[in-house]
Protein backbone atom coordinates (compact mmCIF):
# COMPACT_ATOMS: atom_id res chain seq x y z
CA UNK A 1 0.00 0.00 0.00
CA UNK A 2 0.95 3.24 -0.92
CA UNK A 3 2.02 5.70 2.11
CA UNK A 4 -0.57 9.08 2.11
CA UNK A 5 0.69 12.15 0.96
CA UNK A 6 1.06 15.12 2.74
CA UNK A 7 1.57 18.18 1.06
CA UNK A 8 4.45 20.60 2.87
CA UNK A 9 3.55 24.21 2.40
CA UNK A 10 6.48 25.96 0.81
CA UNK A 11 8.48 29.06 1.22
CA UNK A 12 9.68 31.26 -1.56
CA UNK A 13 13.51 32.04 -1.38
CA UNK A 14 16.25 33.53 -3.14
CA UNK A 15 19.34 31.83 -4.07
CA UNK A 16 22.27 34.45 -4.20
CA UNK A 17 20.24 37.40 -4.33
CA UNK A 18 18.84 36.19 -8.17
CA UNK A 19 17.70 32.24 -8.49
CA UNK A 20 13.85 31.88 -7.16
CA UNK A 21 12.60 28.73 -5.55
CA UNK A 22 9.81 27.57 -3.52
CA UNK A 23 11.86 25.14 -0.90
CA UNK A 24 11.08 23.67 2.60
CA UNK A 25 13.20 22.38 5.62
CA UNK A 26 14.58 19.10 5.46
CA UNK A 27 13.44 18.43 9.01
CA UNK A 28 10.14 19.00 8.05
CA UNK A 29 10.36 16.05 5.17
CA UNK A 30 12.52 13.69 7.93
CA UNK A 31 9.60 14.13 10.41
CA UNK A 32 6.95 13.41 7.66
CA UNK A 33 8.64 10.34 6.12
CA UNK A 34 10.11 8.94 8.70
CA UNK A 35 8.16 9.67 11.89
CA UNK A 36 4.15 10.54 10.52
CA UNK A 37 5.49 7.38 7.90
CA UNK A 38 3.83 9.37 5.05
CA UNK A 39 5.33 10.52 1.34
CA UNK A 40 6.52 14.20 1.79
CA UNK A 41 5.67 16.81 -1.12
CA UNK A 42 6.60 20.84 -0.94
CA UNK A 43 3.86 22.81 -2.41
CA UNK A 44 4.90 25.62 -4.26
CA UNK A 45 2.90 28.61 -2.98
CA UNK A 46 2.15 30.62 -5.16
CA UNK A 47 -1.48 30.83 -6.71
CA UNK A 48 -0.77 31.34 -10.06
CA UNK A 49 0.08 27.42 -10.12
CA UNK A 50 -1.71 25.91 -7.83
CA UNK A 51 -5.29 25.82 -6.99
CA UNK A 52 -7.26 24.68 -3.66
CA UNK A 53 -9.17 21.94 -5.22
CA UNK A 54 -6.10 20.12 -6.93
CA UNK A 55 -4.09 20.61 -3.87
CA UNK A 56 -6.80 18.83 -1.98
CA UNK A 57 -7.67 15.93 -4.50
CA UNK A 58 -3.60 15.67 -4.86
CA UNK A 59 -2.79 14.84 -0.88
CA UNK A 60 -4.01 13.42 2.14
CA UNK A 61 -2.63 15.74 4.55
CA UNK A 62 -0.91 19.41 4.68
CA UNK A 63 2.11 20.72 7.08
CA UNK A 64 1.82 24.12 7.36
CA UNK A 65 5.43 24.61 8.19
CA UNK A 66 7.35 28.25 9.65
CA UNK A 67 8.65 30.57 7.46
CA UNK A 68 10.68 33.96 7.98
CA UNK A 69 8.49 36.10 6.30
CA UNK A 70 5.08 36.80 8.17
CA UNK A 71 1.19 36.47 7.85
CA UNK A 72 0.23 40.16 5.90
CA UNK A 73 -1.31 42.56 8.89
CA UNK A 74 -3.97 43.60 5.89
CA UNK A 75 -5.61 40.29 6.51
CA UNK A 76 -6.34 40.53 10.35
CA UNK A 77 -7.18 44.36 9.41
CA UNK A 78 -4.06 46.25 11.26
CA UNK A 79 -1.64 48.71 9.23
CA UNK A 80 1.54 47.10 8.40
CA UNK A 81 4.43 48.67 10.13
CA UNK A 82 8.28 47.50 10.43
CA UNK A 83 7.29 45.66 13.30
CA UNK A 84 5.39 43.43 11.21
CA UNK A 85 8.19 42.14 9.35
CA UNK A 86 8.64 40.92 5.84
CA UNK A 87 5.84 39.52 3.88
CA UNK A 88 4.87 36.64 1.17
CA UNK A 89 1.15 37.07 -0.28
CA UNK A 90 1.69 34.48 -2.46
CA UNK A 91 1.69 31.98 0.52
CA UNK A 92 -1.04 34.16 1.72
CA UNK A 93 -3.15 33.46 -0.91
CA UNK A 94 -2.59 29.90 -0.96
CA UNK A 95 -2.43 29.12 2.50
CA UNK A 96 -5.25 30.49 4.01
CA UNK A 97 -7.98 29.52 2.02
CA UNK A 98 -6.57 25.97 2.00
CA UNK A 99 -7.09 25.87 5.33
CA UNK A 100 -10.34 26.66 5.60
CA UNK A 101 -11.03 24.41 2.90
CA UNK A 102 -9.19 21.63 5.09
CA UNK A 103 -11.38 22.74 8.14
CA UNK A 104 -14.40 22.48 6.28
CA UNK A 105 -13.76 19.42 4.62
CA UNK A 106 -11.86 17.40 7.56
CA UNK A 107 -8.80 16.75 5.78
CA UNK A 108 -5.96 16.50 8.18
CA UNK A 109 -3.86 19.71 8.72
CA UNK A 110 -0.90 20.38 11.29
CA UNK A 111 0.25 24.11 11.35
CA UNK A 112 3.38 24.72 13.04
CA UNK A 113 5.18 28.10 14.08
CA UNK A 114 3.82 30.25 10.87
CA UNK A 115 1.63 27.62 10.64
CA UNK A 116 0.29 28.41 13.62
CA UNK A 117 -0.57 32.08 12.75
CA UNK A 118 -1.67 31.29 9.75
CA UNK A 119 -4.40 28.88 11.43
CA UNK A 120 -5.20 31.34 13.80
CA UNK A 121 -6.19 34.22 10.77
CA UNK A 122 -7.65 31.95 8.59
CA UNK A 123 -10.30 31.35 11.07
CA UNK A 124 -10.69 35.53 11.62
CA UNK A 125 -7.95 35.79 14.39
CA UNK A 126 -5.25 38.32 14.87
CA UNK A 127 -1.76 38.44 16.02
CA UNK A 128 0.83 40.39 17.56
CA UNK A 129 3.60 41.75 15.58
CA UNK A 130 6.36 41.27 18.34
CA UNK A 131 6.00 38.89 21.85
CA UNK A 132 8.64 39.78 23.45
CA UNK A 133 8.05 43.52 23.50
CA UNK A 134 4.80 43.49 25.29
CA UNK A 135 4.77 43.44 29.47
CA UNK A 136 5.15 40.36 31.43
CA UNK A 137 6.23 38.14 27.97
CA UNK A 138 9.33 36.67 27.43
CA UNK A 139 11.68 36.58 24.11
CA UNK A 140 10.68 34.11 21.96
CA UNK A 141 12.82 34.44 18.73
CA UNK A 142 15.70 32.52 17.97
CA UNK A 143 18.57 32.54 19.90
CA UNK A 144 21.14 34.73 17.55
CA UNK A 145 24.08 33.10 18.02
CA UNK A 146 24.69 29.36 18.69
CA UNK A 147 25.04 26.07 17.15
CA UNK A 148 21.31 24.35 15.21
CA UNK A 149 21.36 22.35 18.13
CA UNK A 150 21.66 25.07 20.91
CA UNK A 151 19.06 27.35 18.91
CA UNK A 152 16.89 24.71 18.47
CA UNK A 153 17.30 23.58 22.04
CA UNK A 154 14.17 23.49 25.19
CA UNK A 155 13.88 26.65 26.07
CA UNK A 156 10.16 26.73 28.26
CA UNK A 157 7.56 25.18 29.39
CA UNK A 158 3.95 24.54 27.92
CA UNK A 159 0.97 23.76 29.78
CA UNK A 160 -2.30 22.41 28.05
CA UNK A 161 -5.60 22.17 29.57
CA UNK A 162 -5.96 19.48 32.16
CA UNK A 163 -8.12 16.50 30.11
CA UNK A 164 -7.68 18.23 26.95
CA UNK A 165 -6.71 17.50 23.68
CA UNK A 166 -3.00 17.84 23.70
CA UNK A 167 -2.61 16.80 27.35
CA UNK A 168 -4.28 13.39 25.85
CA UNK A 169 -2.11 13.16 23.09
CA UNK A 170 1.36 14.08 24.52
CA UNK A 171 0.27 11.79 28.05
CA UNK A 172 1.00 14.92 30.09
CA UNK A 173 -0.52 18.40 30.80
CA UNK A 174 2.82 20.08 30.79
CA UNK A 175 5.94 19.89 28.22
CA UNK A 176 9.23 21.40 26.89
CA UNK A 177 9.31 23.04 23.83
CA UNK A 178 11.98 24.66 21.83
CA UNK A 179 11.20 28.53 20.68
CA UNK A 180 11.92 30.66 17.70
CA UNK A 181 9.34 33.10 16.66
CA UNK A 182 8.13 36.67 17.10
CA UNK A 183 4.54 37.08 16.70
CA UNK A 184 1.91 35.18 18.08
CA UNK A 185 -2.08 35.15 18.83
CA UNK A 186 -3.51 38.49 19.84
CA UNK A 187 -7.25 37.63 19.56
CA UNK A 188 -8.42 34.01 19.24
CA UNK A 189 -10.21 33.32 15.31
CA UNK A 190 -13.47 31.91 15.46
CA UNK A 191 -13.87 27.95 16.91
CA UNK A 192 -9.79 28.51 17.96
CA UNK A 193 -9.39 26.64 21.09
CA UNK A 194 -6.31 27.74 22.97
CA UNK A 195 -4.97 24.04 24.32
CA UNK A 196 -1.49 25.85 25.52
CA UNK A 197 0.07 28.01 27.10
CA UNK A 198 3.51 29.22 27.90
CA UNK A 199 4.20 30.29 31.31
CA UNK A 200 4.68 33.97 29.99
CA UNK A 201 0.80 33.28 29.26
CA UNK A 202 1.55 33.14 25.25
CA UNK A 203 -0.70 30.50 23.54
CA UNK A 204 1.40 28.10 22.40
CA UNK A 205 -1.13 24.82 21.43
CA UNK A 206 -5.01 25.32 19.40
CA UNK A 207 -7.46 23.57 17.79
CA UNK A 208 -9.97 24.23 15.45
CA UNK A 209 -13.41 23.42 17.56
CA UNK A 210 -15.69 20.97 15.62
CA UNK A 211 -13.53 20.38 13.19
CA UNK A 212 -14.09 17.19 11.42
CA UNK A 213 -10.62 16.53 11.30
CA UNK A 214 -7.30 16.90 12.66
CA UNK A 215 -6.76 20.42 12.97
CA UNK A 216 -3.83 20.97 14.77
CA UNK A 217 -1.71 23.94 15.29
CA UNK A 218 1.64 24.40 17.71
CA UNK A 219 3.56 27.77 18.40
CA UNK A 220 6.97 25.49 18.63
CA UNK A 221 8.96 23.31 15.59
CA UNK A 222 8.19 20.02 16.55
CA UNK A 223 9.99 18.96 13.45
CA UNK A 224 13.26 19.35 14.74
CA UNK A 225 14.25 15.79 15.78
CA UNK A 226 11.04 14.75 15.56
CA UNK A 227 12.09 11.10 15.62
CA UNK A 228 13.42 11.29 19.10
CA UNK A 229 11.38 13.95 20.58
CA UNK A 230 9.14 12.76 23.11
CA UNK A 231 6.53 15.94 22.49
CA UNK A 232 7.42 15.74 18.95
CA UNK A 233 6.85 12.36 18.15
CA UNK A 234 3.04 11.61 19.09
CA UNK A 235 2.51 14.43 17.27
CA UNK A 236 3.24 13.78 14.12
CA UNK A 237 2.21 10.06 14.65
CA UNK A 238 -1.20 11.21 15.13
CA UNK A 239 -0.71 13.49 11.76
CA UNK A 240 0.36 10.24 10.37
CA UNK A 241 -2.92 8.44 10.96
CA UNK A 242 -4.99 10.88 10.15
CA UNK A 243 -3.92 11.14 6.92
CA UNK A 244 -3.77 7.16 6.38
CA UNK A 245 -7.60 7.11 7.64
CA UNK A 246 -8.20 10.05 5.09
CA UNK A 247 -6.65 8.09 2.44
CA UNK A 248 -8.85 5.11 3.65
CA UNK A 249 -11.94 7.79 3.28
CA UNK A 250 -12.34 8.57 6.76
CA UNK A 251 -11.60 11.96 8.60
CA UNK A 252 -11.56 12.20 12.70
CA UNK A 253 -10.30 14.55 14.74
CA UNK A 254 -6.93 13.93 16.55
CA UNK A 255 -9.06 13.38 19.58
CA UNK A 256 -12.30 14.94 20.83
CA UNK A 257 -12.44 17.39 23.44
CA UNK A 258 -13.18 16.46 26.95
Amino acid sequence: MTRPVVGIIGNSHLINNEYSIHGGGMHNSTAIAKVSDCLPLVIPTDPALVNIAELMAACDGFLFTGGRANVHPGLYDETPTEAYGTFDPNRDAVALPLIRACVDAGQPILAVCRGFQELNVAMGGSLYPEIRDLPGRMNHRMPPDGTMEEKFALRHCVRFTKGGVFDRLMGSDAVMTNTLHGQGIKDAGKRIFIDGYADDETPEAIYVEGAPGFTLGVQWHPEWNAANDPVSRPLFTAFGDAARDWKSGKARPALKSA
